[in-house]
């Protein structure tokens, strides 16, 4: 069945009544009930048995489901003029242009026909349209016998460059889709994958100059591929100046009005890293600009952009010495009835361990009661790390709260479950760091001892403050919390500044 519901949900407020008001024209009678369903469908109250009845008042199966099929139909007709009245307008009048300029050349009128497409020409190059301006030298070319005045030589020289660049951006494009493909494998299926050496593979094999000629998603496309490596190595720091100094080049662009969504993502991807580097003030100062982009042409993608905004935004404040703000952003965003389930998953953890932190393990216990799928359903929507995650804070939080039956068979599952996993990703630390959860909670007095604290300094390779992942040090906090008898969010805080001095 056609998930309406899905598509629905992808609507801003603006776009429903304009949608309405689109259905309202095109409905010939007044008994239609397609504004109907799409009200309901707007409000996600009711299943597809309770819609069918709240409108023909039975179990019309039938009836029912030809007006969801006329419904589709008239959403995707909505879609797609709104696109071809917005965004791809420059691209339908070019088009426009070269169609017409065959015709006249077909008609020996080549004066006219050369005429629209110097004017297509333009219009493309100023949008980095590499395949469309593809077509216009062709064209240009074909016809070039018609056109004494044609310097054909000159045109030949274009159509190779154009053809360089276009080669560049598939190459990139290519590229872009076996990372993120990898990516998918080593994030959502769990595979084993030495990612490194098949970036470094990948770039070699499809020889990726980058260029100030780039076009503005394919420098997009640049930025995501260097992100990615960011987020499977946890190594940001390296990434943050090659980031920023494309940005710089990114917003001379002359598309980046045009091409908001990818525009939206850059900036994201920039707040992101400086969030992962502790740069806590930058990150937040780009995440006011994403907020300006997103509410920009009448919130186009506000909604697609909105809860990654919010998370984001929530743990710089709260790791910023402001967590009561950042509770309070994140709690209205908890519920899991939203389509985009990865970014639910992702705040909810989030907040059951800002929770943890602030002490308050009951409102965390009920949100993780809320978790009741298997591990496996949780890597297909969150991917693996996310599910490590779950699991440690769900045992930290059972040791919290002395569930010590729950601690115990939480710690067999875990070392069951992940322990291999672990070793052949190359992070034994996390097994290593569970020995000492596991001593903690076994024999609690221990941990203040300076045998205990040795041991520990002496069980890990660390790596450099600046460098080590947030989240790792926010687990390694309550290890050290119950160390030194400290609070949990004030040893975490102690721990990000002097990351932030070094």
């Amino acid at each position: 069945m056609t998930d309406l519901n899905t598509i629905v949900s992808t609507f801003s407020s603006e776009e429903q009544v304009q949608f309405i008001t689109y259905l309202e024209r095109k409905n010939k009678r007044n008994d239609t009930k397609n504004i109907q369903l799409f009200k309901l469908l707007v409000k996600n109250e009711l299943d597809s048995k309770a819609l069918c009845k709240a409108i023909y008042k039975s179990d019309n199966k039938v009836a029912y489901h030809a007006l969801r099929k006329r419904l589709y139909q008239s959403l995707i007709d909505f879609i797609a003029n709104t696109n071809l009245e917005g965004e791809n307008s420059v691209d339908i009048q070019i088009i426009k242009y070269i169609l017409t300029s065959r015709t006249f050349l077909t008609k020996k009128q080549p004066k006219v026909a050369y005429a629209l497409l110097d004017k297509a020409e333009v219009l493309a190059q100023e949008h980095s349209l590499f395949p469309i301006l593809n077509e216009i030298y062709h064209t240009k070319i074909q016809y070039a016998y018609l056109n004494p005045s044609v310097n054909l030589e000159s045109l030949i020289v274009k159509f190779k460059v154009n053809q360089n660049n276009l080669f560049q951006e598939e190459e990139l494009n290519m590229v872009y889709a076996k990372i993120r493909q990898t990516l998918s494998d080593i994030s959502y299926k769990g595979k084993v994958l030495d990612f490194q050496n098949i970036l470094n593979n990948t770039l070699a094999e499809h020889n990726i100059d980058i260029n100030d000629s780039m076009s503005f998603k394919s420098l997009y496309q640049l930025m995501s591929i260097v992100s990615i490596s960011a987020f499977v190595t946890k190594d940001y720091l390296n990434i943050e100046p090659f980031l920023l100094e494309t940005y710089s080049k990114i917003k001379r662009h002359k598309l980046k009005d045009r091409q908001l969504y990818y525009h939206i993502q850059i900036v994201y991807m920039i707040a992101n890293t400086l969030f992962r580097n502790k740069k806590f003030d930058a990150s937040l100062a780009y995440l006011t600009q994403m907020k300006t982009l997103m509410e920009s042409q009448r919130k186009k993608h506000y909604k697609t952009f909105e809860r990654k905004h919010i998370l984001l935004e929530s743990l710089n404040l709260n790791y910023s010495n402001h967590k009561a703000e950042a509770i309070k952003l994140l709690e209205p965003y908890k519920t899991s009835n939203h389509p985009d389930k990865e970014a639910v998953l992702d705040i909810q953890l989030s907040l059951i361990m800002i929770y943890i932190q602030d002490a308050k393990f009951k409102e965390a216990l009920h949100i993780l009661s809320k978790f009741y799928h298997t591990d496996k359903y949780y890597i297909e929507k969150a991917g693996k790390e996310w599910v490590l995650k779950k699991n440690l804070i769900e045992i930290i939080l059972h040791i919290e709260l002395n569930n010590i039956d729950l601690v115990e068979s939480r710690l067999l599952s875990f070392k069951r479950h992940y322990n291999n996993y672990l070793k052949l990703i190359g992070q034994e630390r996390v097994i290593t760091y569970l020995k000492f959860v596991t001593d903690y909670y076994k024999h609690p007095e221990t941990v203040t001892s300076e045998t205990f604290k040795h041991k520990v300094e002496a069980s890990f390779n660390w790596v450099e403050a600046e460098q080590e992942d947030i989240f790792v040090m926010s687990f390694f906090a309550w290890l050290k919390s119950k160390m030194e008898r400290k609070s949990l969010y004030k040893t975490t805080l102690e721990l990000v500044k002097i990351a932030q001095k070094s």
